[in-house]
């Protein structure tokens, strides 16, 4: 015990605390002494300090060697360097310790998991979480209390609300027994995917198993449904709250109710608790103004929202700067352009940085003013500081491009945004699809159209109909009947104005017979509509023969023939000198065929 004591003193110096001999030494005569725990434990010490100077694979060989002196693998061990390589991130060598030293007799215990588990929870890796998680319950271990909030909130933030559930409920069959904490975390999980009921039956079942929900969990509850745009009920909910002994409603409870009615625009009510709040010795938080500044701002009333920021100073709650995005935003969509950018440089000039929703508002507003040299310098900038964006923001870009038909740049924006780790959307595609066509270069539209099955991308009716109009304009009807007939066969409806250009093309072309057939495909109320539509422009074209074809197979369908469509084929009819089209279709109507 001397020798331990003196080993204690001495690692206290850097000089001995950092020399692996040392450990090697004093590990090495308790293992001849058969005091293999206090073996042990120097080695866990040395694991631990090394670990600290980025020496962990150095002093986890000299674990492994340790064997051969006679020291066989410990769980505790095992705990000791698994748990120092996940917090320093190296997560291969935890990998590696952990199968080698169950191979040399070290058994993982709860904890072992627990150590595992905790750390693919913080980075977010549910996959690896899941696969620790079901290799320690079939080692018949469970969580503890905390750690199962971990991997709830990291299952429900990932969007596995429903493995999340399955889990929890094997977990409590296994003798897991929940805490508030526990229940309230999947309430949240299921009120932020929308699914309200749900979370109400999983708050039922935690009264039914003796947990009384506190006010965390009914302000959860409350926001999830003002999100789904249930105030009123939410509300109920809020004066059970106000009524009750138990607990009060706070500030987080009251800033959630402030949300929902400032959503629906409701913001008289909004203020009204404001003031209740107060009343109840309640102070508003920066979340609570900002809430309540955006608010005013969406209903145009920014005189109101100076007013708040100008209170919520003088409390001690200075604004952030997602207080300034909602009145800059709100600025800009007033035209006050120049008042915007002032507001900007006052929250710059109180040491405010601009953040991910700033820069987008700027790009937008940019976008907006086809001032695009200045929207990519933003965009630069925003990514030299270090703000990811998002494909939203490159779509919105490529799309504002793509109307100018300047492609080179919406090429280079696609490609940023790849190598940015970032996967196109369908928007996104389309938008490329729309200029490439644009700029009459529809090779690459349809080679953009198939890269979309790579970022697993569905293409809908307006995709198709931006590649069909543009290969129509470029007179490749048949290619543009292909796709057109794909759409169909995928059960989308075309819109009006692809309907209507593929089958005047054909016309165009002197093929009516194939711009039939392209009608044809639609269903009857879609067919008579594009039909209608149809006659009118070729009359207006005075295409006349054309549209008498179509004509006499809409009286044939249909009855209830349009007054405005058959107006404009007469007038056309006798400014071109074919009284007897006019004789035979009215012929045709006045015997009801059909």
């Amino acid at each position: 015990m001397v020798a331990l004591s003196f080993f204690y003193w001495a690692i206290g110096y850097p000089k001995f605390r950092y020399f692996m001999r040392f450990y090697v030494v004093a590990a090495t005569c308790l293992i001849e002494n058969l005091n293999l725990e206090r073996a042990h434990e120097v080695v866990r010490c040395m694991v631990t300090n090394f670990g600290e100077i980025g020496r962990l694979k150095e002093a986890v060989g000299m674990v492994v060697e340790m064997r051969n002196q006679g020291l066989e693998a410990s769980t505790r061990t095992l705990n000791c360097v698994v748990g120092v390589a996940m917090d320093m991130g190296s997560v291969d060598v935890a990998r590696k310790v952990f199968d080698e030293m169950c191979e040399r007799g070290a058994v993982p215990d709860s904890l072992t998991f627990k150590i595992l588990i905790s750390y693919y929870c913080k980075v977010n890796d549910v996959s690896l979480v899941d696969q620790w998680l079901c290799a320690m319950l079939d080692r018949g271990f469970v969580l503890d209390n905390a750690t199962c909030t971990l991997v709830l909130s990291c299952f429900c933030e990932t969007g596995g609300v429903n493995r999340a559930l399955w889990l929890f409920r094997k977990m409590i069959g296994m003798g897991f027994k929940p805490n508030v904490i526990n229940f309230t975390t999947l309430i949240n999980g299921l009120c932020k995917k929308g699914s309200i009921k749900q979370a109400f039956e999983l708050l039922e079942e935690m009264v039914t198993k003796g947990w009384k929900p506190n006010v965390h969990t009914h302000t959860i509850l409350i926001d999830g449904m003002c999100k789904k745009g249930w105030t009123d009920k939410a509300f109920r909910l809020f004066l059970k709250l106000v009524k009750s002994e138990s607990y009060k409603p706070n500030v987080y409870t009251y800033t959630a109710m402030i949300s929902g009615y400032c959503k629906e625009g409701k913001v008289n009510r909004a203020e009204m608790l404001l003031t209740r709040m107060r009343e109840q010795g309640l102070v508003p938080n920066v979340d609570t103004y900002t809430t309540l500044v955006s608010g005013y701002c969406k209903s145009g009333n920014l005189t109101r929202a100076y007013e708040l920021i100008n209170e919520m100073t003088k409390e001690g709650s200075p604004p952030n700067m997602c207080t300034y995005n909602a009145v800059i935003d709100a600025l800009f969509k007033k035209g006050r352009v120049q008042e915007a950018d002032k507001q900007l440089d006052v929250a710059l000039k109180h040491g405010l940085q601009a953040d991910e929703v700033t820069y987008t508002i700027l790009i937008m507003e940019k976008c907006k003013q086809s001032e695009l040299k200045h929207a990519l310098i933003i965009l630069s900038k925003m990514i030299k500081v270090g703000i990811k964006c998002d494909i939203h923001l490159y779509t919105t870009l490529i799309s504002t491009f793509s109307r100018l038909k300047q492609m080179s740049d919406c090429e280079r924006l696609f490609d940023d945004a790849v190598k940015h780790g970032l996967i196109p959307t369908k928007e996104t595609y389309t938008s490329m699809i729309c200029g490439y066509c644009r700029d009459g270069n529809t090779n690459s539209a349809i080679k953009m159209f198939e890269r979309m099955s790579e970022h697993g991308c569905v293409p809908d009716s307006i995709t198709y109909g931006a590649l069909i109009s543009g290969l129509c304009k470029k007179s490749k009807l048949d290619e543009a009947r292909s796709y057109y007939n794909a759409m169909l066969d995928k059960g989308l409806n075309p819109c009006e104005v692809t309907r209507l250009t593929i089958a005047y093309e054909y016309c165009k072309a002197n093929d009516p017979l194939t711009a039939m057939k392209v009608v044809d495909r639609l269903e009857k109320k879609l067919w008579v509509r594009t039909v209608n539509t149809l006659i009118r422009k070729l009359c207006s074209e005075k295409r006349v023969e054309i549209a008498a074809s179509f004509l006499h197979k809409l009286v044939d369908k249909d009855k209830n023939l349009d007054q405005i469509m058959y107006t404009a084929f007469v007038t056309a009819c006798y400014d071109s000198g074919h009284y007897v089209m006019v004789s035979d279709i009215q012929e045709k109507i006045s015997k009801g065929i059909g």
